[in-house]
């Protein structure tokens, strides 16, 4: 009479050891790893980004990096940075949560380590496509619902704004990668919102449980900020701690057209 039962007690032990077996690994790889203060950390540039007086097209460009501590190995930090045709510098947007506004705008490095973990380049937009995104990317900004508030966990946080301007500017395409943990909290106001990416759905509860289904997402579950996913289109598992396993969520071809 017990056997029915098995079944679901598989597929709960199955789902909890993607959650848990992941989070080992990563954080294992975080402990392990050598370790400074953050203020003695390197914070230079790490290489990325083109040189903004050589390159005179306008730049979009999005990275993410894991944060420091302990935190790191559950999630990253994302922001973009922008360099408009023709000017010499890019600006760095961002939301960090220390001292005053949540939300930062800066020259600081747009490739620059953070706190001593390296960055990944995430998305990459170059000439018309990148001016035109410019304006609608710093209008989006300045219009930031929460620019005075942050909080670690569920959101809103640094996740959360880089997903609040991929979802007001859904030409970027961006899709955010399963550490980006806040990219679902979509306020405590709607249950309903674009995916980042533009090219689907989601829907979450204050960032705490929810589903995506998008063409760039893929399938991805929610639950307590941490992202356990599929993506069909360009193959990849997608777990907690650990990222995206398989093919790259970059779109290789399409950075090579706005290159130029």
């Amino acid at each position: 009479m017990t056997k029915p039962r098995r079944l679901p007690r598989f597929i709960l032990a199955a789902f909890l050891a993607l959650i848990a077996m992941p989070l080992l690994a990563s954080g294992v790889s975080v402990a392990t790893a050598e370790r400074k203060h953050w203020s003695t950390s390197r914070w230079d540039s790490a290489g990325l980004a083109p040189d903004p007086l050589a390159v005179k097209d306008a730049v979009v460009q999005i990275y993410a990096a894991r944060v420091w501590g302990w935190r790191g190995a559950f999630a990253v930090h994302t922001w973009l940075v922008v360099k408009p045709a023709g000017v010499p510098a890019f600006t760095r947007y961002e939301v960090v949560g220390w001292g005053g506004s949540a939300v930062r705008i800066s020259q600081r490095t747009p490739d620059g380590y953070w706190a001593g973990n390296p960055p990944e380049l995430l998305h990459d937009l170059r000439g018309p496509e990148a001016a035109a995104a410019i304006p609608l990317l710093i209008s989006a900004a300045e219009r930031y619902p929460h620019r005075d508030g942050y909080v670690i966990w569920p959101g809103p946080n640094s996740n959360s704004f880089i997903a609040y301007l991929a979802r007001e500017v859904p030409e970027l395409g961006l899709e955010l990668p399963p550490t980006a943990v806040g990219k679902d909290w979509i306020g405590t106001d709607r249950l309903v919102a674009p995916a980042p990416s533009g090219t689907g759905w989601q829907v979450s509860l204050f960032g705490l449980a929810g589903i995506t289904a998008a063409a760039r997402e893929g399938l991805e579950l929610n639950l307590l900020g941490l992202t356990i996913g599929v993506d069909i289109l360009r193959p990849a598992l997608k777990l907690p701690g650990l990222g995206r396993l398989g093919l790259p969520a970059t779109d290789g071809h399409r950075l090579e057209e706005t290159a130029g």
